[in-house]
């Protein structure tokens, strides 16, 4: 039956891993099987409603008093199921969006910041004090040395670490906080389901946990001006031991940067 195939190959898709990048974060599992039960719904609702309508024009109007009873349960038998259904997937969206968004994340997790500017993204780590220094935008100076305004002046600055590259270790929350310095941005990697804007004048913060060891791609996903494309950066998820000595040897870079 051809309403049969298109039901088995929806069902097909929604669990192949191949119409969505590969997931590399904790939340995505969730966010994964979300979306599968989102696609099956859609399609078993196509395949009732076309087979109602088609029911509808084809069938004969005479009904006796059992059937038309028989038919009305049904049909809110099947009304009270959707609504349950997608009740169920409403909750857990909204439940999954408030972990991401607005529930705060564990004391230990790790703090980095995410800048955008036309068209590149910095990355800054906080150094051995855990305190990021103050930034000014008229200090900003790209082709110096400085893409995100550091003021030398804080003390608090003196360690942190300015990246193109963001290295996370793999299997610790991170603690994303977001800034633009000129127009809105986009901060996207599809295989850690993360996507939050950046906004001129706001400090927007999003976490989550990598757990898969590799390398990802960072897009902007708002139209940011004439070079919007070329506007991407690469996510290296190390393993926790990798990670560590990549952070211990920039650290001593900067305390020798910063030695009088």
């Amino acid at each position: 039956m051809p309403a049969l195939n298109i039901l088995l190959e929806a069902v097909r898709v929604a669990q192949s891993p191949v119409w969505m990048p590969p997931n590399g974060a904790l939340h995505g599992v969730v966010l994964d099987n979300l979306m599968r039960w989102n696609l099956i719904a859609l399609s078993v609702c196509f395949l009732a409603a076309h087979g109602w309508l088609i029911a509808a024009i084809v069938r004969r109007r005479k009904f006796d008093q059992g059937s038309k009873q028989l038919e009305t349960a049904f049909r809110w038998a099947t009304l009270t199921a959707l609504c349950a259904m997608y009740i169920w997937m409403a909750i857990t969206a909204q439940r999954l969006w408030a972990e991401n968004r607005f529930a705060g994340p564990a004391l230990e997790a790790m703090q980095v910041e995410v800048v955008g500017e036309q068209f590149q993204w910095y990355f800054r780590y906080p150094g051995q004090d855990a305190a990021f220094g103050a930034t000014r935008p008229e200090l900003v100076n790209a082709p110096g040395g400085n893409p995100i305004g550091l003021d030398t002046r804080d003390a608090r600055g003196k360690d942190d670490i300015v990246s193109s590259i963001l290295i996370l270790p793999a299997g610790r929350e991170v603690d994303i906080r977001l800034r633009s310095l000129d127009v809105i941005h986009g901060f996207f990697v599809p295989e850690m389901r993360l996507k939050q804007n950046a906004v001129p004048g706001l400090l927007l913060h999003v976490h989550f946990t990598p757990t898969v060891v590799g390398t990802y791609p960072i897009l902007c996903s708002q139209v940011c001006g004439s070079g919007h494309a070329r506007m991407q950066a690469v996510l290296s998820v190390l393993p926790p031991a990798d990670f560590q000595t990549w952070l211990t040897t920039h650290e001593h870079s900067r305390a020798q940067e910063n030695a009088p």
